[in-house]
């Protein structure tokens, strides 16, 4: 009697139009599987649920009493993702809408607690500014990464949108090659226009030629210049307040790959440093960064060197996001076809099948390495093969998922569309495939970076009367040097 309301609940799931919808059926869902009464019990051996709701009725306390320096001192002991062991991904596992509804409150808690201490006039403003900078450092950022795509980049366009209508997309954001145009469409304009920009009808090619598939550099970089302003990394980080980082590698041997952004490189033109991170070898050629002048004309930059696709060194380029910017929490839309085989969602628990795949993945990369240490000199002898064989280690060798995956579902697509000028109707099925994917997700998203949200929000009003740079507005980066 249970199983087929729970089979309706799936089917409706699977047609919601919208996430409103989706979310409705997935609390029906809970429901009728008994997960909603998991989600109302405070008990799992996943977490000290115990000190986590004693946490929560201290902050409540303290709130309802008006005691703003009490909640200033017990937030200073520390804010933390994993406190007590609340962010365990088992705990996201179960309900398909949301985790621990305890969690969820003492979250919500914070966040409310944050607020009432940037509002009140009782403690000076930099003891706020002290207080909310040490909070952020310790407490770490979130970052939406988007992995190398070709023309399935309009999968990440379905993911941002998901994320964007439900106010959880990251001020910082970094691509490769067709992630790269997503992320650069995004941090390139004012929140009031990016809706506008992520509709199909605005990203498909309205010159697109049915007989002639992929398209030519000059048309490529064209078709950048309608969707891309011409701003450098500088100029877009002030007028969106969100972070860019764009993934460019050496067409040059000995030389490494760059992650370009408002603090490496604030005066390089971010259209002809996506224009680089989508250089697929072998297909387009190496492209020259440009920069803006003192006078603000276009002068070279690096004139002596070419970039090529991130994605072939730094498809998921994690640990600079964390020099940079002290990011802790990486959310990873992946649809590179190169990448697929090897990007699994290890944070859910894997059926035995997938289990011995992920095993045999991780042998073959280790047979692979130690046959590439035997064959290196003969295949020095052998330039091309060589380089073939390195781009092959190099792709093999990265890691392409973070702490929330949301990774393009198998479906075979013809090897011509990789590179080639998408029609109407796919570029609308990879949209919403996109969206559908990245809605299981939402909620785990929502709790797990709302209180970094906050704290950047709360650090951006502080911050308003003076242009500390772009480490200080929103995100606060660390020294590039480091």
């Amino acid at each position: 009697m249970i199983f087929a309301p729970t089979l309706s609940a799936d089917a409706e799931l699977a047609n919601a139009p919208d996430y409103a919808a989706w979310s409705k059926a997935a609390r029906t869902h809970d429901a009728k599987s008994g997960m909603q009464a998991w989600r109302e019990a405070d008990a799992s051996e996943h977490f000290d649920y115990k000190a986590i709701r004693a946490r929560l009725e201290k902050l409540r306390g303290l709130s309802a009493a008006g005691d703003v320096k009490g909640l200033l001192f017990v937030l200073n002991e520390g804010i933390h993702g994993n406190i007590d062991g609340m962010g365990h991904e088992r705990l996201y596992q179960k309900a398909r809408f949301g985790t621990k509804i305890l969690i969820e409150a003492y979250v919500a808690e914070v966040v409310a607690a944050l607020e009432k201490i940037a509002a009140s006039r009782s403690i000076p403003r930099e003891e706020k500014r002290d207080f909310f900078r040490r909070a952020q450092h310790c407490y770490g950022r979130s970052a939406l990464l988007l992995s190398g795509s070709g023309s399935f980049l309009f999968f990440h366009v379905g993911v941002v949108k998901a994320l964007w209508d439900e106010g959880v997309l990251p001020n910082i954001l970094a691509g490769s090659s067709g992630g790269s145009i997503v992320a650069a469409i995004v941090c390139t304009r004012k929140d009031g226009e990016i809706g506008t920009f992520l509709g199909s009808d605005r990203l498909a090619n309205p010159a697109r030629d049915p007989e002639l598939r992929r398209l030519a550099p000059d048309e490529v970089r064209a078709r950048l210049a309608e969707l891309i302003p011409d701003l450098t990394f500088r100029e877009a980080w002030e007028l969106s307040g969100r972070h860019l980082n764009v993934s460019v590698a050496p067409a040059e041997k000995h030389q490494n790959g760059r992650l370009l952004n408002a603090i490496t490189a604030p005066n390089v033109l971010i259209r002809e440093a996506v224009l680089a991170s989508c250089a697929v070898p072998g297909v387009f050629p190496p492209v020259m960064l440009m920069a803006r002048g003192e006078d603000g004309g276009r002068v070279p930059y690096q004139p002596d060197r070419r970039w090529v696709d991130g994605s072939v060194t730094h498809d998921i380029p994690t640990k600079r996001l964390e020099r940079l910017y002290g990011v802790n929490h990486h959310i990873v839309s992946q649809a590179n076809p190169l990448a697929l085989p090897f990007a699994t969602d290890t944070r859910k628990q894997m059926a035995p099948i997938e289990a011995i795949q992920h095993a045999s993945m991780a042998t073959f990369k280790a047979w692979l390495n130690a046959n590439m240490v035997i064959f290196q000199k003969p295949l020095e002898l052998v330039p091309p093969l060589n380089s073939l064989a390195n781009l092959a280690r190099s792709v093999i060798n990265q890691e392409y998922t973070g702490d929330i995956n949301i990774i393009r579902p198998p479906k075979f697509w013809s090897p011509t569309k990789i590179l080639s000028d998408l029609s109407q109707d796919d570029i609308d099925e990879l949209i919403d495939t996109g969206m559908r994917t990245a809605w299981p997700k939402i909620e785990m998203v929502r709790t797990q970076t709302a209180i970094s949200r906050a704290l950047d929000a709360i650090l951006a009003k502080i911050d308003k009367a003076g242009d500390d740079g772009p480490g200080h507005r929103g995100p606060a980066p660390r020294k590039a040097a480091r």
